[in-house]
């Protein structure tokens, strides 16, 4: 009779103990590689290099930000993974802590999509 209280009381702590190793790994925090590449990616394009360096980069070349890094597909995967669609329009009405259009006031949605694919690192074609 002891045997089944033990059994009642420690069988949900040890199963509980098991579960830390179950737990799915987060993304692992950006290299000092990871950052210095984000630092120095820039835009083939004149014009969207241009909207980059002056609406995109104080974030997502700087760790402090929580945004995504340049380049940084582990990072952009999650997001990649819901849809370019979903991606340019939370760029374009704000998200979270980023603003709306990233604070680039001329950014239309194809500047969006050449941004997002540029720092993410994707290929256009991925929709």
């Amino acid at each position: 009779m002891r045997l089944g209280i033990v059994t009642r009381l420690c069988f949900p702590a040890l199963l509980l103990s098991g579960l830390p190793a179950c737990k799915e790994e987060g993304p692992q925090p950006p290299s000092a590689s990871d950052i210095r590449r984000a630092e120095s990616l820039l835009p083939a394009s004149a014009e969207l290099r241009a909207r980059y360096e002056r609406s995109c980069m104080a974030c997502h070349a700087a760790i402090d930000s929580k945004a995504p890094l340049t380049g940084s597909v582990a990072q952009w995967k999650p997001r990649i993974d819901k849809g370019m669609a979903l991606l340019v329009k939370h760029a374009m009405e704000g998200f979270n802590a980023m603003p709306p259009k990233g604070l680039c006031a001329d950014c239309s949605e194809a500047d969006m999509r050449a941004l997002i694919v540029f720092m993410s690192q994707e290929k256009e074609e991925r929709k």
